[in-house]
Formats: C-alpha cells, structure tokens, sequence
C-alpha cells in the first residue's frame, strides 16, 4: 500500500464519518458545518486517490466539486434565512 491508500482511509475513517453525521443529526446551521466538511474531505479524499493512482486525469472530479459545493453552501444558506 502506498501512502496516499493510507492517507485515503485515514480521510474515509476519521473525517467522512462525523461529518456525515454531523450533517445529518443536528440543527441547520451545524448542517451547514456538516456540509461543508463533508465536502472539504470529499475532495482531499479525491485528491489522495488521484495520486494514488498515478491519473492526473481524475484532478477534474474534485476541482468541478470545489465549484458546486460552494454554489451548494449558497443555496443552503439563502434556504436557511428564509
């Protein structure tokens, strides 16, 4: 196993995993934290395996999520003060 594997399951076990739950347990505004967490490692968790594989190719999957999570933080937000 290389470093990145391992640096993917660390991510997987260690960030996804209370993010997740803090999204989906709690009042909206800790939803929102949720959320972004959730994508923030969604991303570096892409990133590792991209580099774990050797395929500069997968780098569009996690840049093009960086772009909608934020659009996503907007709406939830602009749906949350209403």
């Amino acid at each position: 196993m290389t470093m990145w594997v391992v640096f993917a399951g660390v991510l997987t076990a260690g960030g996804l995993g209370p993010a997740l739950w803090v999204g989906a347990r709690h009042t909206g505004v800790a939803r929102l934290v949720g959320m972004q967490s959730t994508s923030s490692v969604t991303v570096l968790l892409l990133i590792a395996l991209s580099a774990a594989f050797g395929q500069s190719s997968y780098l569009i999957v996690p840049l093009v999520l960086v772009v909608l999570a934020y659009a996503g933080t907007l709406v939830y937000t602009r749906l949350l003060s209403q």
